[in-house]
């Protein structure tokens, strides 16, 4: 298994790391766990590399939640501990002991229909096991205590945000969702297969620029995110930013901005 190397951290423990550093630190891990999907797209199977290549354990619950507004997707246990969930059962809350080094993935997100999504919440789960379980302490067995992540709605699926980043809890989502994006959709393959679909349908540009034309819009909305999806497991949105992260895809108000800084530059 390879393991981050990073030197550089902040006060709060965690990495600091661009996105380009995460997509060479997804490669590598690639390249030692199933070089094949360098080389050919396709959906990699995330239960399999987060219990066999990551040594970690992959659950099923519905993790209580205190607001609803705001539903988790997945957890991650860095040290063994208690975990709230609700037994549907005897419709109550209760405790459940996980064991070191689990990912916790909702039932909600398991229903036919959602697959993309739990790929893509499994992968960003692994993602803060292989980033930050440096910066959780170790507890003994004798404390009930958990270092853990719980990743809502809007930390999933959203690694393209041009939020600023305000505190480590978001530097973490964000690297997270990155690193799902990364070995999901792996650039050596997911470029060269989108240029390729871009042509396949008459597209010779190698970036759409949305709200100039109906029928390129609707390739880019529509027919691109649909094929991605289908190649690589993923949900369409995910898809959809993927190609906006790569340069496939800009949206107007974007690039009138970008002009905008050229001229005063």
């Amino acid at each position: 298994m390879i393991k981050l190397q990073c030197i550089r951290f902040d006060s709060r423990g965690v990495p600091v790391l661009s996105d380009a550093e995460i997509d060479r630190f997804v490669h590598n891990i690639l390249m030692d766990y199933k070089p094949g999907l360098l080389k050919k797209p396709g959906k990699i199977n995330y239960a399999h590399f987060i219990e066999s290549y990551l040594e970690a354990q992959l659950d099923y619950m519905d993790i209580f939640n205190e607001d609803p507004d705001k539903p988790i997707f997945g957890m991650t246990a860095f040290n063994g501990g208690e975990v709230k969930v609700f037994d549907r059962d005897c419709l109550c809350v209760k405790k459940i002991r996980v064991k070191k080094r689990t990912v916790i993935l909702d039932n909600h997100i398991m229903q036919e229909g959602k697959e993309g999504l739990a790929l893509f919440t499994a992968l960003h789960e692994a993602g803060h096991l292989c980033l930050h379980s440096g910066e959780y302490a170790e507890v003994n067995d004798f404390d009930q205590s958990i270092s853990s992540i719980l990743c809502r709605r809007d930390n999933i699926e959203s690694f393209t945000s041009r939020k600023r980043k305000h505190s480590p809890k978001d530097w973490q989502e964000h690297q997270a969702d990155c690193f799902a994006a990364c070995i999901a959709m792996p650039g050596m393959t997911f470029i060269p297969f989108v240029l390729k679909a871009l042509c396949d349908n008459g597209i010779w540009k190698t970036t759409i620029t949305l709200g100039r034309d109906e029928d390129t819009d609707y390739i880019a909305q529509v027919i691109l995110p649909e094929l991605i999806s289908e190649t690589y497991g993923v949900s369409k949105a995910a898809a959809f930013i993927k190609m906006i992260k790569c340069g496939f895809v800009i949206d107007r108000e974007r690039y009138n901005e970008k002009r905008k800084r050229c001229v005063s530059g």
